[in-house]
């Protein structure tokens, strides 16, 4: 078994050199970044009790699944967390690196998935932001995730809902319409409900503490954290 979806990792290797570009194919997550960011900060601090200073994660060990280019990893190092960075394209590896490099950042970035990980320590916190709306198969990689996060650690998800508004939304509208997104980025049969997702969670020793929403405001021109998990929605769990 794996949870490698070849055909995704070819569509996300062939953007590769877009990932640092602000204005280019991955606009939306660079949008997307201080909100996720936030969240991540805020509720390591408060779950470990650490103090909020200029580097309050530096006791904590991070793993970073699908990290494309880094745009997690980085801003998670920058705050003093040891990060291990992981995806499933060659390329993106390639691009996190020679980014980390540039910026003199120390971070361990690894070509594979879960599953084929060959480190034997384990991880206070597990990032999956918008990856497993991506992967092969969803069960086996919480499965696999869950195995690498220590006893009462966190786990981060970040995905797609699947109603008919994300449908309209993330494809119709951010790829068709507002061209946010390269055409094809999202297979609305891979977006998950949460119910579900706390369903699949839960026999991999996963506790739900925290379920939000996040949408993006127009007038704004900003993500924001809200109570309607319609199209995005991002979770935070404990490893029983």
């Amino acid at each position: 078994m794996n949870t490698i979806d070849k055909k995704e990792i070819e569509k996300f290797s062939k953007i590769a050199t877009e990932w640092w570009n602000p204005n280019g194919k991955f606009k939306p997550l660079h949008k997307f970044n201080p909100i996720r960011i936030k969240y991540i900060k805020d509720n390591i601090i408060q779950k470990f009790n650490l103090n909020p200073s200029n580097k309050p994660l530096k006791t904590i060990n991070i793993l970073d699944i699908g990290c494309g280019g880094g745009l997690l990893s980085e801003p998670m190092n920058k705050l003093g967390a040891n990060v291990v960075g992981i995806d499933a394209s060659k390329k993106n590896i390639e691009v996190a690196k020679f980014h980390a490099k540039k910026n003199k950042l120390k971070i361990n970035y690894i070509c594979g998935s879960p599953e084929t990980l060959k480190i034997k320590k384990k991880f206070d916190v597990i990032l999956s932001m918008e990856i497993i709306e991506h992967v092969e198969d969803v069960n086996f990689f919480i499965k696999k995730s869950s195995e690498l996060l220590k006893k009462n650690g966190l786990m981060f998800i970040a995905t797609l809902n699947k109603t008919l508004k994300s449908y309209m939304f993330a494809i119709v509208g951010a790829e068709y319409i507002l061209k946010w997104l390269p055409i094809g980025t999202h297979d609305w049969d891979k977006f998950i409900k949460p119910e579900k997702l706390i369903e699949i969670t839960k026999i991999n020793n996963l506790k739900l503490e925290k379920l939000d929403g996040i949408n993006f405001d127009l007038l704004t021109n900003e993500w924001n954290l809200s109570s309607n998990k319609s199209v995005n929605y991002i979770a935070k769990f404990k490893k029983n």
